[in-house]
Parts: structure tokens; sequence; C-alpha cells
């Protein structure tokens, strides 16, 4: 079996967290309740597969202010030395168009209300990954999830202060009778939850029951659909039974490009993990190990920036795309974009991400099983509209559909849209290392460059590599950094013409978790200082 060699100390910027090490089985993700969850099933003789599943679940529950019932998954499967890559990001409602959207008088896709939801694909995602290869039934599986609804949970930190800053703005924002669904279930008492806050959800149990009872078909066949269809004509939305119904989630093979002797594999678009693999091919023409941090910094940075002007340009449901991913990974294209990058910063093409909320989780087991997950609404809560008495969340994800016709990723009916999660998975010499991610809108195609590197350019651990300093591009020349980093980064940054804003607290940096495979199978795990994160393992 491969495996990574690293320090097993820490980043000079640590945490003060270490790297959790077990055999068993290991579950990382950003809810502490939510790793138990899926550690309990694990304990129970679950594998790799029915723990990721179970922890999902959990996590709609526990960590709303980032992805809920009616949201999008997509994953990345190791089961018995075999990879599977599954993409269960739903389509627009086939009534959607852009005539639809000028009789409602927009020119452009709103961040909340109905028009930016899309079909939900997690309830799909849950049952398709639990058929192929669960031990469990989805039901057991989501068993600890409708607990924590049903009982009630503690709301953790990290949590409560974005439910709190989401509470503080969307009122003003949500205007109208098809949000007041929304305001019972998440400021029942007219403010959100602080931390420690005892916060329950029946009808969010009831719900999770019937998807786990029916393998999720009550929510694309069944009742669920029923409330689903119902609410959306009573208030204006163009989501119907007809769209649920017709929804597959899609098996796919992983796409991957090679670094430092690893495969670094992701999700095929529509998802935007192939900016993470352009990036990575433009930095593997680098040494990045013996340069400067410095200069190490700007070349990421460019690379990234170049990475995403072609992908933000290309992306797209893959029915609609001029270009086909290897395209994209071609050595010969990878060669140009290197040929661009200077002593300075450049200015790439018009563009400017949006940002977003999601959650990420890993799981593995004794037997050699991995899964790297990802879940989320968008933009924290998501759409704003929550089914009465469901407690389904939806997401937004046609936010992100381009307003130009002629842009591959233009909104169109029955169209995946450009979506930002994703999973990502490391393999040397056809072995498993394993599951890592980086939530975080389009931030995460950028933590997985970040992470990477710091994993196989500085042979960090996996704590550590989570620990470092991050930075994000925003748009243009403006780049965001924590503060943690060195001033003689930041410094020869500006140098170069970067524009930097330093981030003193907080800040959009995404939060990761990771899985490594080691020596004797041992398993060794690093979690997000930047969040409430945790490793279940025993």
């Amino acid at each position: 079996m491969s495996f990574l060699d690293f320090d097993a100390h820490s980043y000079p910027y640590s945490s003060r967290r270490t790297v959790v090490y077990a055999k068993r089985g290991m579950v990382a993700t950003s809810q502490p309740l939510a790793a138990q969850a899926g550690l309990h099933v694990l304990e129970q003789g679950g594998n790799a597969i029915d723990a990721a599943v179970a922890t999902a679940a959990a996590l709609t529950v526990v960590e709303p202010t980032s992805n809920g019932i009616g949201s999008d998954a997509f994953a990345i499967v190791w089961y018995r030395g075999q990879m599977y890559g599954l993409n269960s990001s739903g389509p627009s409602p086939m009534a959607m168009s852009f005539d639809a959207l000028r009789e409602r008088g927009l020119d452009k896709m709103p961040t909340f209300g109905w028009m930016p939801v899309d079909v939900p694909g997690a309830p799909a995602a849950w049952a398709a990954l639990v058929e192929r290869f669960g031990t469990f039934t989805l039901a057991q599986n989501l068993d600890g999830a409708v607990a924590l609804a049903s009982e009630g949970f503690p709301v953790s930190p990290v949590a409560s202060f974005y439910w709190q800053s989401a509470m503080k703005r969307l009122p003003e924002l949500l205007q109208g009778s098809e949000y007041e669904p929304f305001f019972r279930l998440f400021a029942p008492d007219g403010d959100a939850p602080k931390p420690g806050q005892l916060f329950r959800s029946l009808d969010q149990a009831r719900t999770l029951q019937m998807i786990g009872t029916s393998g999720a078909r009550s929510f694309y066949e069944g009742d669920l659909a029923d409330r689903i269809d119902a609410f959306a004509r009573e208030t204006g939305g163009l989501l119907r039974k007809s769209d649920l119904a017709a929804y597959q989630p899609e098996w796919i093979d992983p796409i991957s490009i090679r670094y430092r002797g690893c495969d670094v594999w992701e999700i095929p678009p529509n998802g935007q993990g192939i900016v993470a693999l352009i990036a990575l091919g433009i930095l593997e023409k680098f040494d990045l190990a013996n340069m400067s941090p410095e200069e190490r910094a700007h070349v990421q940075i460019e690379a990234t920036k170049l990475a995403f002007e072609v992908g933000l340009a290309e992306i797209a449901d893959p029915a609609a795309m001029r270009v086909q991913p290897s395209d994209l990974l071609a050595e010969s294209f990878l060669d140009s974009l290197c040929n661009r990058i200077g002593d300075s910063a450049i200015q790439p093409a018009p563009s400017e991400p949006n940002r977003g909320g999601t959650v990420y989780l890993c799981t593995a087991d004794g037997d050699g099983n991995m899964v790297s997950y990802i879940q989320s609404n968008y933009m924290g809560f998501g759409s704003g509209i929550v089914v009465p008495g469901t407690g389904i969340s939806l997401q937004n994800r046609g936010h992100n559909f381009s307003m130009d016709p002629a842009h591959p990723n233009a909104l169109g009916p029955g169209k995946r849209p450009y979506h930002t999660i994703i999973p990502g998975f490391l393999t040397k010499d056809g072995q498993a290392v394993g599951p890592f991610g980086v939530m975080g809108g389009f931030m995460q195609p950028q933590g997985h460059v970040q992470v990477v590197s710091n994993a196989l350019d500085l042979g960090l651990n996996p704590q550590a590599s989570l620990d470092a300093p991050r930075w994000q591009w925003m748009d243009g020349k403006r780049v965001l950094i924590e503060s943690a980093m060195a001033e003689s980064i930041v410094g020869s940054l500006r140098d170069r013409g970067h524009d930097i804003e330093v981030i003193t607290q907080g800040g959009p940096f995404g939060r990761g978790q990771i899985i490594w495979r080691q020596q004797d199978d041992v398993l060794a795990g690093g979690t997000e200082p930047r969040t409430d994160g945790t490793i279940a393992a025993f």
C-alpha cells in the first residue's frame, strides 16, 4: 500500500491541533455531532460509504448554515481498490428559460427565491451511494440525523456565528410570503440560536425518516415531491414534481492530473474541479519546493488566476461544453498558460466569482474503503425557500448560470449549471492515499491547490497542510490573505503588483478535511481549524 512521507510536526502557524491517527475507521468533517454520527455507523459494522451518508445527513441538521436536505452533492468513492465518481447536482426546471425570467420582470438570475432553485440532488446521492456500496440500509444510516433533529442538539460555535450573521441581514432581503417558512424554521423565536443553545426540527426529522424508508423516492416521486410541487405553484416557483421524478444522479469517471509523483483526482464538469487540475498542471512545471515562500505564493496565485480564466469561460453542463476536459489538461495547453506567468501579477480575463457556503466530509474504514464527499446549498442557507412542514431548505445553484445566451453555461431548461462544490482524492502508484477537500464557493479549487502543494511540495502532514495560512484570488489582481501569512510574503506580492487585502479575523478561506492512508494502513487525519472541525476515529 502506498503512502506519503511527511513531517509529523505542525506548521509554524499551527492551530495547536495534531494529526489524528487510527486504524479501524475515521470521519473528518466540520461539526462534532455529525462526525460522531458517522463514527457510530462505523462502530456498528458499517463501511466508509455508510459513514459518509450518515455524516452528510446529520450535517443537514446541525449545520443548516451551509447545507440542507435540498442540497446538491458530489462524491469520489474508493471501494475495494477501484475509484468511482458521483455527480448528484440537479438540473434547472424544464420551465426555466430567459423568457421565464423576463416574464417576472427579471433581467438576471436573483440570489434568493424560487428562480435559482434547481432539482436537489443530495437525497438521491445518499440513496445511490448506499444502494451501490453500503452495508446498511438508507434508513439505518439516517437514524443518527433523525435523532439529532427530533431530540434537538446544542448548536456549535461557528455554526451559531454564521447563523446569527445570516439572521441579521436576511430579514431585509427575504421579503414575501414564500420566505415565511424559512424564518419559522430557522428563527422560530425571531433570532438565531446562540452557541450551546438547543435547536430541534421535528419536520426535518419526519422528512429524513421518509427519505430513509423510501430510499429517497418520497422526495422525488411521493409525498415530499407533492409538497415541493404544491408550494412552488402557490408561490411562483417553476420546479415541478415531473422535474423531480425525472432526476437520476450520474455515475462518472473522475479526471486527474499527475503532480509530484501522485495523481490528483476531481469530478469532471459541470463541477469546477478541473480548475484545480489546470492550476496544478501549470505548477507541476515549477520547482516550488526549492522556491522562496514569496516566489512560491506569486506563482501559485498566477496559476490559479489562469486556471479560473479558463474554467469560468468553459465549464458548463457537459452536454453544452465547447471543449472536452482532456483538451483543457493537454500538455500543450498547459504550456501555453505557463508561459504567461512572469515576475508581475497579470490581469486575467474579466470575471468575478461569487461566494458560497458548503460542507465537506471524508471517511475511511479498516477495509481500505474511503469517501470524499461534498454537499451544499449555496451562499449560506441557499435560496431562502423552505417547503412548509418538511424542513427542506432548497439550494440556489441556478444562480451560477450565465445570462449570456452564447455562453456554454447559459441559462436553459433541464440544464446543470457551473457548480462550485468539488471533492478531491489523491492516489499514488495506483493505490489510494486518500480523500481531501476544502469547501467555500470559488475558494474550493484554490484551497485544493494550496493543500495539495503543502503536502506534496513542502511535505506537511494533513493537519499542518490545513493549518497553513491561505490566500484567495478574488478577481483581477485582487487577493485576500490571512493575517498569519508572513509579512515578507505579503510585501513581496504587493511589490509584484498584486492588490493585497490582509484579513485579520475570519475571512472566506474555506474549511477543509483530509484523511491520508499511510504505511501499515494507518489512517492520518487533519481537520479544519477555521471551523468546528472534528475527527472521530477508532
